[in-house]
């Protein structure tokens, strides 16, 4: 890997705008900016600890305890500023629906009457049961508005897909109507407290074929069901939605005994959604909401545990766990139990490489789930090239496969060979030029750059505790105030330059994180919080000044990273202004008149670089870092006051890096935010 990783915005037009005692105490406070500011403002002062380091006993930090509970604090203010955020989306969870009775019989929208038999199955937002007609007719048809057996889709008025109406699947059906192996709807409409669907019945799902299997599939017949199933979500991504659930008990085979019986049916609509913008035909605009998750943790795509706006991708990425799951019978990550199950699944998808994941299964299905895991969120899919992959491995019979290919067979011309394999060549030509999930993790220093005009700022690196106090008061000393704090290993990197605005400052080195107390005292005399860090030991440092424009702030320690409640502070008008982590837990500082006019989070277990660079692209800048073992965050946000040169760049390096602060020094590019931890998965 890569010693260096860099990103840069350049300057251009925004598209949009607990309880702790006993601490170890160390505070400096500076009532006045000292006259020695105004000296050499242009030179770039380094101290480097690096060798410094003494074999001396400092005091021990006290040993954080096991168990942590959430902790939050407030600090009250007489004036508020007014402003925050858009409420949260719905969850796409399974609703439980009413106790209200089903009827015994249904017809709706001018169907025949049907006696309603056994239950099939429950979806997200439903239940299906057998209908049996009980009208006079004379055939005997197995499928068709005419049937004598049909599956009805019974939706609760008041389940969560209804929304004071029709469910919302119902758009979706329609909008797809007769596309390629998407089930036919014949009759519908509502029956006393439910709205119901009149469908064909179908047969067995993928998952119940493998489970009276002994567990067991073919590779033949998961190659064609590959096949299919690309061809499937092919037609309905051409219509502009993207399914958001795709797993095996979602894949149907048609009725047995009938001549689609070996055809493919791919069910359950209600977490389907939109990837292309009806109105305007362009693609939807990316976002990333940590708090909603939808679709089925075992199969989900990692941007769905991630929060990220659905597309494309995320189907083909489910589906590439579909397909493994039916080849080896088992995932890597099932088994996690526990309120953090969708975290451990989604660390555990990250980790996994796709050599791993599919060591003992036939190349194409490792190509398969390298093409799609390093799809970009715009990203067109190559569905041609998808299924040419597993084409060499079907019998050369189209009648005579498992499951019925015919669907495909348009796509696979396409590729422009008899039956689609690739030449090396071709393969090494397609490969992705930078692959992510290789299953070796790494963590680096992330420094963050914005321009600025030519100032004096400093940096101290490896710092230990019985150091800190010399160089803040050295800096004080020459008009610097603390701008960022970090750690890495125990040890502190400090930021200072003359360009805070600040008029005094006050900190605090603590063995808790944070020290609750300590920092409401500091409220009470109208010092901020402006900076954090957090060491592995539990310990943190936290800088809190005077001549901020904050009028209040709030902040919250966690065991995960605080999305809901960051979400529910935004709609009160506070802005997300420090963060930092100690082991896996976080802390958030949010204040009121932070300046920002919007905000929002990049979370990931990597370096999250499309995103950022999407976000850039709507004119967001980085605001704050932090980052433990397993994920990095970023919060962007748009200012209220356009800077003059809106020129931000990024690094990544395996050492703190003091060699290219200088150069960016150089450019008029300052530190504005430092933090290590997690960067590759």
């Amino acid at each position: 890997m890569p010693e260096l990783r860099s990103l840069a915005r350049r300057s251009r037009d925004p598209a949009k705008p607990t309880r702790n005692r006993n601490p170890i105490k160390l505070t400096v406070q500076t009532s006045q900016r000292n006259a020695a500011e105004n000296k050499g403002k242009n030179n770039a002062i380094v101290v480097d600890d690096k060798n410094n380091i003494v074999n001396l006993e400092t005091t021990p930090l006290q040993e954080q305890p096991r168990a942590f509970r959430e902790e939050v604090a407030e600090k009250t203010m007489d004036e508020c500023e007014s402003g925050g955020h858009s409420g949260e989306k719905g969850l796409g969870a399974e609703d439980e629906g009413s106790t209200a009775p089903l009827p015994e019989k249904v017809q709706v929208g001018g169907s025949p009457v049907y006696r309603i038999e056994r239950k099939l199955g429950k979806g997200g937002f439903g239940q299906v049961y057998v209908g049996r007609r009980i009208s006079p007719t004379a055939s005997n048809e197995r499928t068709g508005p005419g049937a004598v057996e049909v599956a009805l889709k019974f939706e609760h008025r008041s389940s969560k897909g209804c929304n004071y109406g029709p469910p919302y699947e119902w758009q979706v059906y329609n909008a797809l109507g007769g596309s390629h192996g998407v089930p036919r709807v014949h009759y519908k409409g509502r029956q006393g407290d439910y709205y119901i669907m009149v469908m064909d019945m179908l047969g067995p799902s993928l998952w119940d074929v493998w489970n009276n299997n002994s567990h067991t599939m073919s590779i033949e017949m998961v190659a064609c069901i590959a096949i299919e199933a690309i061809s499937i979500l092919e037609k309905m991504h051409s219509r502009g939605y993207v399914h958001g659930d795709v797993k095996p008990e979602n894949f149907l085979l048609g009725p047995p005994g009938t001549p689609e019986e070996k055809k493919l049916f791919l069910i359950d609509l209600g977490l389907a959604t939109r990837w292309r913008d009806s109105s305007t035909g362009l693609h939807v605009e990316y976002d990333q909401r940590p708090d909603i998750f939808r679709g089925t943790v075992r199969y989900a795509s990692v941007h769905a545990h991630l929060g990220r706006t659905g597309s494309r991708r995320d189907d083909l990425e489910s589906l590439a766990y579909t397909l493994i799951f039916l080849l080896r019978g088992r995932l890597p990550w099932q088994g996690y139990q526990g309120e953090n199950k969708g975290f451990l699944v989604c660390k555990k998808k990250m980790a996994t490489s796709p050599e791993t994941l599919c060591c003992f299964c036939p190349q194409p299905f490792r190509q398969f789930v390298e093409y799609v895991v390093n799809l970009k969120f715009d990203e067109e899919p190559n569905y041609a090239k998808y299924i040419s992959l597993f084409d060499g491995i079907v019998g050369p019979n189209p009648d005579i496969r498992p499951i019925n290919t015919d669907g495909a067979q348009k796509l696979i011309y396409q590729v422009g060979h008899k039956r689609g394999r690739l030449t090396m060549e071709e393969e090494e030509d397609e490969q992705p030029k930078k692959k992510v999930r290789m299953g070796m993790p790494a963590t680096q220093w992330i420094s963050v750059y914005n321009a600025r005009r030519p100032m004096k700022q400093r940096y101290h690196y490896n710092v230990a505790d019985m150091r800190l106090s010399q160089h803040i008061e050295k800096g004080n000393e020459d008009g610097l105030f603390i701008s960022c704090v970090a750690s890495c290993s125990n040890l502190w990197a400090l930021i200072m330059d003359a360009g805070t605005g600040f008029t005094a400052q006050v900190y605090e080195l603590s063995p808790y994180f944070l020290h609750k107390e300590w920092i409401m005292e500091q409220w009470e005399k109208n010092y901020y919080i402006s900076a954090i860090a957090g060491a592995n030991n539990g310990s943190s440092l936290v800088v809190m000044s005077k001549g901020t424009q904050y009028l209040q702030q709030s902040y919250k320690v966690s065991d995960s990273f605080p999305f809901k409640w960051i979400n529910k502070k935004w709609r009160e008008g506070f802005y997300v202004t420090a963060m930092a982590t100690a082991g896996s837990r976080w802390a958030i500082v949010m204040s009121r008149g932070a300046g920002f006019s919007d905000q929002v989070v990049e979370l990931d277990f990597l370096y999250p670089s499309e995103g950022i660079h999407r976000r850039w692209d709507g004119g967001y800048r980085i605001t704050s870092t932090a980052a433990t073992w397993d994920q990095a965050a970023f919060v962007l946000s748009v200012p209220r006051r356009k800077p003059a040169d809106e020129t931000q760049e990024t690094l990544r390096t395996s050492a703190f890096p003091s060699t290219h602060v200088k150069e960016k020094w150089a450019k008029n590019l300052y530190i504005a935010s430092v933090c290590y931890g997690r960067t590759v998965s």
